[in-house]
């Protein structure tokens, strides 16, 4: 059975994988019981850099059973959902010789003398290609997996070996760039906490007052909210516009991010008017993925919160929102009581009760505007950043076609 993908250069020999590469093959090592080898999980694949981010030493004893084998060199391919979907495929660069992993993993293994493996890495990563695995995909829902014969039919353009190596050097080469843009993100990420902690670390030693989030909350009515519950708000009521309504989605990545739009109408609202949410409102997820925290953008349209997070208003002569965004994040003492008063809470669901409880240093409104401005000026930074990752990766896509049709 040939496979959905095809290329339309017309310039290279379109061949089978199974034609130039072997799909599974087993170990051919020769191994004693306590001879050292790569462990590789499936959480140590970056889908981001296609590469192995960490791997462990195990004797053969250990693995000999129950994992896939490869050996240094072979591509690894994901191939349960939603793994392969996220592009969880890497080179397989090992600090053994042989390797062992999850038995998620499909293992192709290029003949060095016909096909080069960053090259098939690469060809595998393509969009298109993810796309026809995951409708070939078979099992029930959440065990769907790739089928061997997939890329077993899968055709890939064969240009000479040389022109091979040349379009992997050209694409890694890109990746390289999309690389140290992440790891620039990552390192303003790092700015601002190592700036949260410098300035409020210990507030032991510097004298300040101890309270908790009830005590820094706005001092009305409903300051601290969850969103509405069963029938005051049912999915049938959501329409196509009108007022928001937030929920996990703008919340989870720890920032305000729209995401997934769901509306109420106005009249819905009027109902619902106590649960709207203010500019500078701090959300913290208490359901699903719990302990999430972001800041209320201040141009928000009008919008309300589901029940799927806690809405703090706070009082802007004691905690500004930023503070108290980078104190629940990152601070031991919010960080201890979530996993020791809390007795795991950020992981079963937390409550209101264990919000308003959460113990609270107050340190001087200067330097919390102080570390506000700064935040701000590094998430300009940040935005500049993802604004460039964003244009590289569109066109790392375009150079990935162009690499596959001939023309790169």
């Amino acid at each position: 059975m040939k496979a959905e993908v095809r290329t339309t250069d017309g310039k290279w020999p379109q061949v089978s994988l199974d034609e130039v590469a072997e799909l599974n093959p087993r170990l051919a090592e020769t191994l004693t019981a306590k001879d050292h080898v790569s462990f590789v999980p499936m959480s140590a694949v970056s889908a981001e850099t296609a590469s192995i981010t960490e791997e462990e030493t195990r004797t053969y004893a250990e693995v000999a059973k129950g994992y896939t084998p490869f050996v240094s060199g072979d591509v690894l391919v994901a191939k349960i959902t939603p793994c392969f979907e996220n592009g969880k495929i890497a080179q397989a660069l090992l600090t053994h010789r042989a390797g062992f992993g999850s038995t998620e993993f499909h293992v192709v293994r290029p003949r060095a003398n016909k096909l080069d493996a960053r090259y098939t890495l690469h060809f595998l990563r393509l969009g298109r290609v993810r796309l026809a695995g995951e409708r070939r995909m078979t099992g029930s829902a959440g065990q769907r997996r790739v089928p061997e014969n997939f890329l077993a039919k899968l055709e890939i353009p064969l240009p000479p070996l040389a022109e091979q190596r040349r379009i992997a050097e050209v694409l890694d080469w890109a990746e390289a760039l999309r690389a140290m843009r992440r790891a620039a993100l990552a390192q303003l990420n790092f700015l601002t906490q190592s700036l949260f902690l410098d300035l409020f670390g210990d507030p032991v030693s510097k004298g300040w007052a101890m309270t908790d989030i009830a005590g820094v909350a706005k001092p009305v009515a409903g300051s601290i909210r969850t969103g509405p519950f069963g029938s005051q708000l049912l999915h049938s009521e959501f329409t196509d516009c009108g007022i928001a309504v937030l929920g996990i989605d703008n919340a989870v990545a720890n920032e305000f991010r729209w995401s997934e739009r769901r509306f109420i109408s106005e009249a819905k609202y009027r109902q619902l008017k106590r649960y709207t949410v203010h500019p500078g409102d701090v959300l913290i997820t208490i359901m699903g993925t719990c302990g999430r925290c972001a800041v209320v953008p201040d141009d928000i349209p009008p919008a309300i919160n589901t029940k799927h997070l806690c809405c703090i208003t706070l009082d802007p002569a004691k905690c500004l929102p930023l503070f108290l965004h980078a104190y629940f994040l990152q601070h031991p003492i919010a960080r201890k009581y979530l996993t020791q008063t809390a007795k795991g809470a950020i992981m079963s669901g937390l409550n209101m009760g264990l919000i308003k409880g959460m113990p609270i240093p107050l340190p001087p409104l200067p330097l919390q505007r102080e570390f506000a401005c700064r935040v701000r000026a590094v998430e300009k930074l940040k935005t500049a950043q993802r604004t460039s990752l964003a244009q590289m990766d569109v066109l790392f896509a375009s150079l990935q076609h162009r690499a596959f049709s001939g023309e790169l």
